[in-house]
């Protein structure tokens, strides 16, 4: 029996013992291949990965180019910044630690879920900006309980800061956080959530320019998040600075003109396009966009019925009432449908089309030729050319003299306002276009809507006898090696230089001889000007509604009148009578400027 044991067949065994040896190897050389593939194929990935532990690298924000105006002063600037930043990774209880970082901060704990939910997608020990402009005694009270917040970290950045708060706002703009969908854009090319942007004005028109390039630090951090050494450092590259040709004195006096009023005013280098002021009222603080507005803020801002965030300078659309009156004289002489001694007689209203028509002098103004008719603003003047000249000609000469297309300003947002046309009424309103509308249109009222920088613009082409400059703002950038020599991009009309001297003497004689503008009249300046007033209803609306009918108030004009240096334009809404409101307003400003350069 036992020799028999000694031949036991062990064929079973063996078998099993050869497959559990190649399982073994199997899973041995499985496991040299992962190793390979960590150690050899993927090991700057994992090395990435564990210097991101060690290495933390932080942005440094380059600080944007200065914006100043034509004389030097600093219109926009830089301020050092202080921010909390929160970093999850170093979170031993995510939930807990945001209950606490709300306490310290002062921040509710929706409001920090929200901020830290836009960033959900970033690595975990990437920095996350959860408060920033931080006071000193925010500061030193996260310094104080470090050891206790391992998660927090503050740092500081050259933060936006502008030092005249509302003056300028519209022209400078402001400064707003990407939303991840325009980072997904790609629109804006090296930015990342958190980054600030121009939204609005000159901030957004020289974005490339002000923006300079970022950063960048290297630290050696310990497992609590503390740096313990600079590995290295990329220096930021500052924005450029830019010169505006905005002139602070004129601008500040702009503003405080409007002041408790809604409206805007252009003041112009007829010869350059130079913008030396462009206020509009009600403004707002810039300041404000650079901290984080809460939705509700947000919201509350936009919905004000004031509209204070809207441009009306560039954006505004109104009537130009008889300020069109100008372009109807221009219009009128071009096309040889008057004379400058063509005569109407006014009694006060008329009948055109079947229907009455009245002027604003409600006891007429007797028989008057152009310059006369200029100087009184009288309507049926203007009813008779209008009817001789019919709409087509009058947007032919409307557009050709500024209206209708946007000026060329380097602000973004500029709306083109509208020239009515037949093929337009056709096109917008599915309707007839009826003669007793170009009537309307005659006087600056109807469809026809225009923006104040285009009645500025259109005043520069007529005290430049044809010259129609571009506006801007930029003069240069400050460090460019580029030559500005101050000359601006200036198109010609058609139109003769006489018969534009014929036009001015009517608006010479608004202001000078006891016309509608006198208001604006100023001893030894020489200001030609044309007021204007544009119904929101008709005198019969409002009649039967029982109200008092609101007017915009409008003026105009260009000093002095030979050789011209300065146009200014003013718009109130609802102040009344151009010549009551506006035109006073537009006499201190040329006053000011005088003073200035003479």
């Amino acid at each position: 029996m036992e020799k028999n044991k000694f031949y036991e067949d062990l064929s079973l065994v063996l078998l099993r013992t050869q497959r559990t040896l190649l399982v073994v190897g199997a899973l041995f050389l499985l496991l040299l291949f992962f190793i390979w593939k960590i150690q050899i194929l993927d090991h700057k990935k994992y090395w990435n990965l564990s210097e991101a532990n060690r290495i933390r690298e932080s942005v440094l924000t380059a600080s944007r180019g200065l914006i100043l105006d034509r004389n030097g002063v600093i219109l926009a600037d830089n301020a050092a910044s202080f921010k909390a930043s929160i970093i999850r990774e170093n979170c031993q209880d995510y939930n807990f630690s945001l209950q606490r970082i709300s306490q310290l901060l002062g921040v509710e704990e929706d409001v920090l879920r929200k901020r830290i939910a836009k960033y959900e997608a970033w690595p975990r020990f990437k920095p996350i900006v959860i408060k920033d402009n931080l006071d000193l005694r925010e500061v030193t009270r996260i310094e104080a309980r470090r050891l206790e917040f391992p998660e927090l970290v503050v740092s500081t950045d050259p933060r936006r800061f502008y030092p005249f708060g509302s003056l300028a706002a519209h022209i400078i703009g402001y400064l707003q956080e990407l939303s991840p969908e325009e980072v997904k854009s790609g629109k804006y090319k090296g930015k990342g959530l958190g980054d600030l942007v121009g939204r609005t004005g000159v901030e957004r028109e020289y974005e490339p320019l002000l923006v300079g390039g970022d950063g960048k630090a290297m630290d050696i951090v310990d497992s609590q998040g503390r740096v313990r050494e600079e590995m290295g450092r990329v220096e930021p590259i500052p924005g450029q600075t830019i010169s505006l040709s905005l002139d602070f004195d004129l601008q500040r006096r702009a503003t405080e003109l409007l002041e408790g009023r809604e409206g805007a005013i252009v003041v112009l280098d007829p010869k350059t396009g130079e913008i030396l002021a462009l206020a509009s009222y009600p403004t707002y603080d810039p300041n404000k966009f650079i901290t984080r507005f809460t939705p509700e803020e947000w919201i509350g801002l936009i919905n004000r019925p004031d509209h204070p965030l809207e441009n009306r300078a560039i954006r505004g659309l109104y009537a130009p009432g008889s300020v069109f009156k100008v372009a109807m004289a221009l219009g009128g002489l071009d096309s040889g449908v008057i004379t400058e001694e063509t005569t109407f007689f006014c009694a006060g209203t008329t009948q055109l089309y079947g229907r009455p028509f009245s002027c604003w002098f409600s006891g007429g103004h007797g028989v008057l030729n152009l310059t006369e008719a200029i100087r009184h603003s009288c309507n049926i003047y203007f009813y008779q050319t209008g009817r001789r000249l019919g709409i087509d000609r009058i947007a032919e000469y409307a557009k050709e003299l500024g209206f209708g297309s946007p000026t060329g300003v380097d602000l973004p947002g500029e709306k083109e306002g509208l020239v009515p046309t037949p093929e337009w009424s056709q096109r917008a309103r599915k309707a007839s276009w009826y003669p007793g509308e170009t009537i309307s249109v005659s006087i600056g009222q109807g469809p026809l809507v225009v923006t104040p920088l285009q009645v500025s613009v259109h005043t520069a082409l007529v005290a430049n006898r044809g010259k129609k400059p571009v506006p801007r703002l930029l003069r240069f950038p400050v460090h460019s090696t580029g030559h500005n020599d101050g000359d601006s991009d200036r198109r010609g009309v058609r139109i003769k230089e006489e018969t534009f001297e014929k036009v001015i003497r009517g608006m010479w004689k608004c202001v000078n001889e006891g016309g509608t503008g006198r208001a604006a009249s100023l001893q030894g300046f020489d200001v030609c000007g044309k007021t204007g007033s544009t119904q929101l209803i008709s005198q019969e609306r409002a009649e039967k509604l029982g109200r008092v009918i609101k007017t915009h108030s409008w003026f105009t004009g260009f000093a002095p009148q030979k050789n011209p240096r300065v146009v200014i334009t003013v718009l109130v809404e609802y102040g009344g009578m151009g010549g009551a409101t506006a035109a006073p307003i537009a006499r201190e400003l040329f006053d000011l400027f005088r003073s200035k350069h003479d």
